[in-house]
């Protein structure tokens, strides 16, 4: 049966999964917004990203720090609290049955004209392993240079919901079938990945775009910065161009969900690799797992 001239496709089919909303457990078609939420109708909204390993997120509390800086920051109204929050992960996880995730929780500046206004917020959660990288799987991943040029502006340090120049340059990437996409100003200055940080090596020598370029204060680039010194590498944070990253020892990427990467090649060109970003992902898995006994023996507590 053919659909009428001028009547409307029936709407997508929404994922059946679990959310927490604002304090109540909903799935599906019930976890909806109004329009009248800022964070709906212009983009108001700020985000965190994070990976659970058998029920666990670690580093939760660096990643509720910043989503509460950013939210004090920007002029939002005040979020549910961190205690409320976990909670809400807690149950969102024990909804749909999951260990290993990536949960991300979204507040929004809430419905204008209240008083006092209260954010909107919501926890939801999928299974870790639909969002890995193939090169995550794999050990190696590929990207790609965006052929948009990108201009952050002061917001790029935050995590906010208006992200539609990142989500192109990812669809530039899914559709050359790489892991990443790099942005590039249009003076040719490397920023980061679409949802990643960038770093290179040359000899002992780390070096990451600056904050300054407005590049996001990535959870897990501070813990690479912090931990660099480890493995006998000095971190310096300064301009890079798509010409250095080329001629680097190396080079990787980082986040909260693919943790750290060794970057292989970069436009269908293969880049050196080295064993610094190994050995930084082992020091990283590790503190995983010492975070997860000392929560499991928190719990038997």
């Amino acid at each position: 049966m053919t659909r009428a001239r001028g009547a409307m496709a029936p709407p997508p089919r929404l994922p059946d999964r679990a959310v927490w909303m604002n304090g109540t457990m909903c799935r599906g078609e019930d976890a909806t917004l109004s329009v009248f939420d800022r964070g709906a109708r212009d983009g108001e909204g700020l985000f965190e990203t994070l990976r659970v390993d058998r029920g666990h997120p670690f580093l939760w509390e660096r990643h509720l720090e910043r989503l509460v800086l950013g939210a004090a920051e920007l002029g939002f109204p005040v979020p549910a609290s961190p205690a409320t929050l976990r909670d809400a992960l807690d149950q969102v996880l024990s909804a749909g049955g999951l260990d290993d995730a990536v949960v991300r929780i979204t507040i929004t500046r809430g419905v204008p004209g209240r008083h006092p206004t209260r954010t909107g917020n919501w926890v939801d959660a999928e299974p870790l392993t639909g969002r890995l990288w193939k090169g995550t799987r794999s050990g190696a991943a590929q990207a790609m240079v965006s052929r948009r040029p990108f201009a952050p502006g002061s917001l790029g340090r935050y995590k906010t919901t208006s992200r539609l120049g990142y989500h192109l340059a990812r669809e530039e990437a899914r559709a050359a079938r790489v892991d990443e996409a790099l942005l590039v100003t249009r003076d040719g200055e490397l920023l980061e990945g679409a949802v990643s940080n960038l770093f290179v090596r040359r000899g002992d020598e780390l070096r990451t775009p600056p904050l300054s370029s407005d590049v996001l204060p990535g959870i897990t680039r501070a813990w690479v910065i912090a931990h660099a010194a480890g493995v006998g590498l000095a971190v310096h944070e300064r301009r890079l161009t798509v010409a250095e990253l080329m001629d680097a020892d190396e080079a990787f990427l980082t986040n909260s969900v693919q943790e750290i990467v060794p970057l292989a090649a970069v436009d269908g060109i293969a880049l050196r690799t080295g064993d610094a970003a190994r050995e930084l992902l082992r020091r990283y898995r590790d503190e995983v797992e010492r975070s997860l006994a000392a929560a499991s023996e928190s719990r038997r507590r």
